[in-house]
């Protein structure tokens, strides 16, 4: 059975730059506070789902003023996503750990429900198929797990609307893979997803509990 790596694509948390959609409800510096605040979970939790190795694959690289801020843990690896869309990007994520001999779990920092349990569950999962996914309600998939390095699923894709996850799944299913899709979950990146924020996240990061965020009314 091949090791699993899980991979973590993030841009440094710098105000202005990230979650960009956030900041007419957050302001630019709250917003990345928050981003800041999601990718030290989402390293948190993947090192504490003893999957495998752990790798953020930043943007730009962890040499750069940008990420003077950020303090990752020892036993996170570190590689520099490099140049391209979205989908060159994770391409070559896939592709240098596979042709290592390596399978991978490709996921980003935007899903504070994507926790160590269902870390754990999708690798069970990847041992059983080909292929596994968790889809976003958005559209788009918050975690994608891989054997073997497939272009076509990252080639000519129209990322950033609702019809990734659907339109992955039809590629999987055309290149004869078994995929494992299990349940959605929400990506927090614009205003009306702070609704799906965990309490104790929406006290920190939303003072005063505006009302786009309240989640009965």
């Amino acid at each position: 059975m091949k090791p699993i790596h899980i991979v973590i694509l993030a841009k440094a948390p710098q105000p202005g730059r990230v979650k960009t959609r956030l900041i007419p409800a957050l302001g630019a510096h709250r917003a990345a506070r928050l981003a800041h605040h999601m990718l030290q979970h989402t390293l948190q939790q993947a090192l504490q789902a003893q999957i495998g190795p752990v790798e953020l694959c930043a943007d730009p690289a962890l040499t750069e003023h940008a990420w003077s801020a950020v303090v990752l843990p020892a036993a996170i690896a570190v590689s520099e996503q490099g140049q391209g869309d979205l989908g060159r990007r994770l391409a070559q994520a896939v592709r240098q750990h596979t042709q290592a001999g390596a399978s991978v779990l490709l996921i980003g920092t935007d899903c504070p429900d994507l926790d160590a349990m269902t870390l754990q569950r999708s690798a069970q999962s990847l041992k059983e198929h080909d292929a596994v996914m968790i889809p976003a309600f958005d559209g788009g998939y918050v975690l994608l797990g891989l054997h073997e390095y497939h272009p076509s699923l990252f080639e000519d894709m129209a990322w950033s609307t609702p019809h990734v996850a659907h339109e992955t799944q039809a590629r999987l299913h055309a290149l004869d893979l078994s995929l494992a899709i299990l349940p959605k979950l929400h990506d927090i990146d614009e205003s009306a997803d702070l609704t799906h924020l965990p309490e104790t996240w929406r006290d920190i990061f939303i003072p005063g509990e505006p009302s786009f965020c309240k989640k009965n009314g």
